[in-house]
């Protein structure tokens, strides 16, 4: 017999919630790597760092990130499994890069790294569910 059990109400809802966080992160980032691309001088520079680039190069690192965590949010909201597969690698890489961030602007970083684990916790733990379900209907 068939399982036609439906995910709850729960599930679907934090899921839902991890699309849209995601594809918020991804606009975030987007913006944030237009200031960076159009103007240099809107960032603070520290001397003393690891992750030493310039402003445009940050910039493109954030925009082709944010268009790739967008399109993946956007993709979770259809059912796809490469959505949440996508999703998590690049929730693990804008949450290494917000880290990277952080003496710049501490706050802001902060709010990305945690938004992003969100995101791997929420797509991990009931994404599958709700794949399923999609993909009955």
């Amino acid at each position: 017999m068939a399982d036609t059990r439906s995910p709850s109400a729960a599930v679907v809802g934090w899921t839902a919630f991890a699309s849209i966080l995601m594809i918020l992160i991804g606009l975030w980032w987007f913006m944030a790597g237009c200031v960076g691309i159009v103007q240099d001088d809107i960032f603070l520079t520290t001397s003393k760092y690891v992750f030493k680039f310039s402003s445009t190069t940050w910039g493109w690192i954030h925009v082709v990130l944010g268009v790739i965590v967008a399109a993946a949010g956007l993709a979770i909201f259809r059912g796809a499994v490469w959505g949440r597969t996508v999703g998590v690698l690049m929730a693990a890489i804008s949450c290494l890069i917000g880290f990277a961030w952080l003496p710049a602007y501490p706050v802001w970083g902060v709010i990305l790294v945690a938004a992003s684990v969100f995101v791997i916790w929420a797509l991990t733990i009931h994404g599958n569910e709700v794949s399923e379900a999609y993909n009955r209907v």
